[in-house]
């Protein structure tokens, strides 16, 4: 909580404030005025001497529950050894430390993570307990239906998930076999198939469906543009009559049932309209992420050989106008010259980022969408498919050769994602739901588009990135002199810069959406997290840039003082009921400020396991079930059983980490990779037969919780330690001063590999050597001498695309010296980072 721009918390007893300047001040128990429980006082308390700073009092609940269970057994007999490891051949294993665990209300200590520096030690011993009232209203509302339900999708796959699919229209059921699976290349190729006969359509099923329901006025999707201001929704029955329209200009155009469509759109509601248009006709629809270069895109063309391609001529990402049209132009020359032609450009007219008439032009292949797509009527017949009929492909990007084209199905696909979005964000009809994905990616088709809809869901279409810009919060007399003030101190302090902002206009962006909407579930990446907990420590430089003004005699007002420790909470929030993340392991102390701060401590975190080849959630919380741990993706879903195994393939039990893989196939499994199945079965399932293999490394600790530890080709073997990027990371980034860490292994000529680290600093704080040893040090504390980063790399920023995923291959190019192997840069949100980061590789 924070009250008049100060906190106020305390911890152990302890009490501390921090004031305005970002100081952690000792309160004296006999200083405190007043205090009101559960809540703060609005008057100053006291006033520090040594500070002008006024004090308010904030006390929190700081119990800290712990869960002996040493020696205990369970009605299955198996049981808890000295070390609290769990002993047991079942697959349910952890099921059965469910039944060990506490169910009620409980809470962990309240802006824990908001000063940067949780300790990893300790991190798992923390359990936050669903309330009572949120368990009692969740769609699994305890263990024991946990339990239930998980046995059943094991025991009776069959029967378990036909009773979900009959949830859905089907033109025709599927005959005898629900499943038939080949998991083990030993026997011969891999085929995996759900509901093969069955004949149904996903775009009838998420909107003819619902509007048959009686849900055609409910508004499907509501669009909140780049620019405050800009926004729009649409009804089921609105959104359907535009679906309708698109499919009949495809069908006049040629594109029949089987047929790819390239869709290079920004996140506006044509978007999700063309992909619902393809499904409808039975076309295959392949969207690339509108911040992919003509390069890239040229591939997916020339490997799927598009009907058409449709995409807009322009977008604004901030204040920047990004010329898309262009980007076709150049991709479509390129594929040109690889064989494969595009016919049909269909073009969206974006007005606000750049003019019809300054658009470039083919004239013959180049028709605007509003010029064509108004005239079709507003129905458009079903195209019924098998429903292992291919419903899209997502090309996923190596660090080297071509790119994978995942090809997901039909129906398979449907039941999965629907189900999984039910269950993990625990939907309600109520709900109001934002994932900031973008539909170029696997969660925005899975949890954008597909996943809600087939639920009845509002969702919220984000045009805007959410990405960092520089900007300061401040009026001046003499900007000019000042500006000259900041150059000097990054000369002499690189580490210090200008304030950085998330989101567009200004970093409230997210917070003022949520309240807009009444937002109740919100899912994003830890990387937004992350980079809103770095900007929060923003106000303590902003102190230290007013006080050198001030030295300088500049009249300086600071109008956003405490701006930064506000940036979320001047906003009620008071819609948000469940949060999730998506992408990639979220450290604990992230997971904490995100509880505490974003969710006022009452939201569960649905932290989702999956990948674009899973189609839908594998490792997920369900909210109100369980107790959660900060940081781990805790149990499976239905149907899922994950395996650790050792590097010779054998499963480990009990507490232990190792490679990630999947007994099994499940409804939302893709299929094949797109014209490689041989490369499909290489990659997936040659390097543990019997398995899928996921390609991450996995801890389970001694209650069962699952922690992903990343990428295993992001595992460094030193000296015969297997370490994952992960863990070392978290450890990084549990320094005070390290807002955002980075690893990757190095060639080393004595250890095999090195540990090579990029790290991003909080904004107030400058590089130095003590700092560097103070952060291998943290490592070593945490981990293990082994564990010490060979090389601390200062990183200014680090390379993300625009949906704030890390560039781990430029990384590695950066830290081996192969800057001429750096390759395509253009999907970073800011390349300029790259640059930066060679300036400083000596540094």
């Amino acid at each position: 909580m924070i009250y008049n721009n100060h906190i106020l918390l305390t911890y152990n007893n302890i009490y501390r404030a921090v004031d305005k300047c970002g100081r952690m001040i000792p309160v004296p128990y006999n200083s405190i005025v007043c205090a009101a429980a559960g809540g703060g006082a609005r008057e100053p308390l006291f006033r520090n001497p040594s500070s002008s700073a006024s004090v308010y009092l904030l006390q929190f609940n700081c119990n800290r529950r712990r869960i002996n269970t040493n020696n205990r057994r369970n009605n299955n007999n198996n049981f808890m050894d000295s070390n609290n490891n769990m002993r047991t051949e079942s697959y349910l294993r952890h099921v059965d430390s469910r039944k060990l665990m506490p169910n009620g209300a409980g809470h962990i200590p309240h802006l824990k993570a908001v000063i940067l520096g949780e300790a990893l030690a300790s991190e798992e011993d923390d359990l936050v307990l669903p309330s009572k009232e949120f368990s009692d209203q969740a769609n699994v509302h305890s263990p024991e239906q946990y339990m239930e339900m998980y046995k059943r999708s094991i025991e009776d796959p069959d029967g378990f998930w036909s009773e979900i699919a009959s949830q859905f229209y089907w033109k025709q059921k599927w005959g005898e076999k629900v499943c038939d699976e080949n998991f083990d290349v030993r026997d011969g190729k891999i085929k995996i198939e759900w509901f093969k006969g069955g004949i149904t359509n996903v775009c009838y099923n998420c909107l003819d469906r619902n509007i048959e329901a009686g849900l055609g006025d409910k508004v499907a999707l509501y669009w909140e543009g780049n620019e405050p201001g800009l926004d729009g929704s649409l009804t089921y029955s609105q959104l359907l009559n535009q679906v309708c329209q698109v499919a009949n200009y495809l069908k006049d155009i040629g594109v029949k049932k089987g047929d790819a469509v390239i869709v290079y759109l920004p996140m506006i509601n044509e978007l999700p309209i063309t992909m619902l248009a393809c499904a409808r006709i039975g076309a295959v629809h392949s969207v690339v992420f509108a911040g992919f270069s003509a390069e890239s895109l040229a591939q997916r063309i020339t490997d799927c050989k598009p009907k058409a391609v449709i995409t807009c001529n322009a977008v604004r990402r901030g204040t920047k106008p990004i010329l898309l049209k262009d980007i076709v132009d150049a991709a479509i020359n390129d594929s040109a010259k690889d064989g494969v032609s595009v016919d049909v450009c269909l073009v969206y007219d974006n007005p606000v980022a750049l003019k019809r008439e300054d658009t470039k032009w083919t004239q013959g292949r180049d028709i605007w969408w509003q010029d064509v797509i108004p005239k079709y009527p507003s129905t458009c017949p079903v195209e019924w498919v098998d429903a292992e009929d291919p419903l899209f492909l997502l090309y996923t990007s190596g660090s080297t050769g071509k790119p994978k084209g995942v090809l997901h199905t039909a129906g398979g696909y449907m039941v999965y994602t629907a189900t999984t979005f039910k269950y993990a964000f625990d939907y309600k009809p109520s709900d109001i739901y934002w994932c900031t994905a973008d539909c170029g990616w696997i969660t925005g088709h899975s949890y954008v588009t597909y996943g809600p809809l087939l639920n009845g869901a509002t969702v919220l279409v984000y045009e805007g990135v959410i990405y960092f810009k520089t900007e300061i919060y401040c009026s001046l007399v003499d900007a000019k002199k000042f500006k000259a003030i900041i150059s000097r101190r990054q000369k002499l302090s690189p580490g210090l810069s200008v304030i950085k902002a998330p989101n567009y206009p200004d970093a409230g962006r997210c917070w003022d959406i949520v309240d807009k909407y009444k937002v109740s579930i919100f899912y994003t990446a830890p990387t937004l997290v992350r980079s809103l907990m770095r900007d929060g420590e923003a106000v303590r430089y902003l102190y230290a840039l007013m006080f050198t003004v001030y030295l300088c005699a500049i009249d300086l007002r600071i109008n956003a003082f405490g701006f930064w420790i506000r940036y979320v909470t001047r906003y009620s929030r008071k819609s948000l009921r469940v949060l999730g993340s998506v992408g990639e392991p979220i450290n604990p102390s992230a997971w904490r400020w995100f509880y505490n701060v974003v969710g006022d401590s009452r939201c569960p975190i649905s932290d989702t396991w999956w990948q674009t080849e899973t189609g839908g959630f594998m490792i997920t919380p369900l909210p109100g079930a369980w107790a959660q741990k900060p940081g781990s993706a805790t149990f499976p879903f239905f149907g899922i059983q994950p395996v650790i195994v050792d590097e010779k393939g054998v499963e480990i039990d009990g507490e232990c980490s190792g490679y990630l893989c999947i007994k099994k196939s499940w409804p939302g499994a893709f299929r094949t990779l797109y014209g490689d199945h041989e490369r499909y079965e290489t990659t997936y399932f040659k390097p543990f037969a019997g398995y899928y293999f996921s390609g991450d490394g996995c801890r389970r600790d001694k209650d069962g919780y699952h922690w992903l530890t990343g990428r295993v080709d992001d595992v460094i073997n030193v000296s015969g330690h297997r370490i994952g990027t992960a863990e070392v990371e978290s450890a990084l980034v549990s320094h005070p001063q390290c807002a955002e860490a980075a690893v990757v292994g190095v060639e080393h000529e004595v250890k095999g590999q090195g540990i090579y680290a990029f790290v991003t600093l909080v904004d107030s704080v400058p590089y130095s050597e003590d700092l560097r040893k103070d952060l291998i040090l943290t490592v070593r504390k945490q981990i293990g001498a082994f564990a010490a980063p060979d090389k601390i790399h200062w990183a200014p920023g680090l390379p993300k695309t625009r949906s704030g995923k890390i560039m781990r291959r430029i990384l590695r190019k950066i830290a081996s010296r192969q800057l001429d192997e750096l390759g395509d840069t253009s999907t970073l949100a800011d390349p300029n980072v790259v640059k930066q980061l060679i300036e400083f590789s000596d540094s």
